[in-house]
């Protein structure tokens, strides 16, 4: 049985969607019906655009998410039901990317995702001053004791593990001193690697408060559908249809930590053997492999991608 699981901030790459605009007309459609909600030409800065501008969260977001989207509806061009029970077990996505795990479910339209991935990057940029937070990936420790150095290295500022990638790589974030706390105490522990992330804010941790308190108002404003096929939510690594439990948990997300590594564990568990990552790059898939080997693993993101998963539908 198979999950489809969709990439989060990092898979970004200028030039990301070019290749399946001019391949498939329904790839173009979807970037335009993007451009159109968000009253930017999002695609030019994907397929074009400086670097610095692609990596502004407030356009990474949404553009991940296009990519992820337009992939979706090419296979569900060619393959109706994909995306139902009897052919898919799952969807889940890392961070930015759970949103677009559910729109291709179903339960969000897409121009609706798009506003609110805008919405939501923005917030997460606005809600800490440039410099004043950090993330660090600490490499070679369990998330055991990367939560133990989180919790020695805080103080009157705080740092706790945000991402829960796989085994031994685990991120953590927060105020800037704190976190370069963690990674000495890290690097002292004996963690293979700890170093700082070049990133715009200190994403899943309590500093991102003021971006769930505009969460939950944007969330308010947009109808959830269920899902067709289950979501295995980022905040509790186990999967959720009810549309009210989805939007506690995606407010929830903007400051918990995405359990990813528990996530794969859970499909698994729930008989799932091959997670394939739809969208931008092969981040996913890479963790995947870390996380249980025996599991397949599959990344469907270019024409020639794409062309070869629907041949063994």
């Amino acid at each position: 049985m198979r999950a489809f699981i969709f990439p989060g901030q990092g898979s970004q790459f200028v030039g990301m969607g070019k290749d399946l605009a001019e391949a498939f007309p329904l790839a173009r459609e979807t970037f335009q019906e993007v451009d159109d909600a968000l009253g930017q030409h999002l695609s030019k800065i994907m397929f074009e655009g400086a670097e610095s501008d692609l990596n502004l969260t407030e356009n990474t977001q949404p553009a991940l998410m296009a990519v992820s989207l337009a992939v979706t509806r090419i296979l569900q061009q060619a393959k109706p039901d994909l995306l139902t029970p009897a052919k898919t077990k799952f969807v889940a996505g890392h961070s930015l990317g759970e949103y677009s795990a559910l729109t291709a479910a179903g339960s969000f339209q897409l121009k609706d995702t798009a506003k609110l991935l805008k919405t939501r990057g923005l917030a997460m940029q606005k809600a800490v001053p440039v410099g004043v937070g950090a993330m660090a990936a600490i490499l070679g420790l369990e998330i055991s004791d990367v939560t133990a150095i989180a919790k020695e290295a805080s103080g009157v500022e705080t740092v706790a593990a945000a991402n829960d990638n796989s085994f031994g790589q685990i991120v953590v974030s927060g105020h800037k001193g704190a976190v370069e706390k963690a990674i000495a105490l890290a690097t002292a522990k004996g963690a293979k690697r700890a170093i700082l992330l070049s990133v715009s804010a200190p994403f899943h941790c309590s500093l991102m408060k003021p971006a769930a308190d505009a969460m939950r108002e944007a969330l308010a404003a947009v109808e959830i559908k269920p899902p067709s096929v289950p979501l295995v939510a980022n905040i509790t690594a186990e999967a959720v249809t009810d549309p009210a439990k989805i939007r506690q948990l995606l407010i929830e997300q903007v400051t918990g930590m995405v359990r990813w590594r528990e996530s794969v564990l859970y499909m698994k568990a729930q008989g799932v053997t091959t997670l394939i990552e739809l969208g931008a790059g092969k981040v996913l898939n890479g963790l995947t492999r870390r996380i249980d080997a025996e599991l397949t693993g599959r990344a469907v993101g270019a024409p020639k991608d794409i062309e070869e998963f629907i041949a063994t539908l």
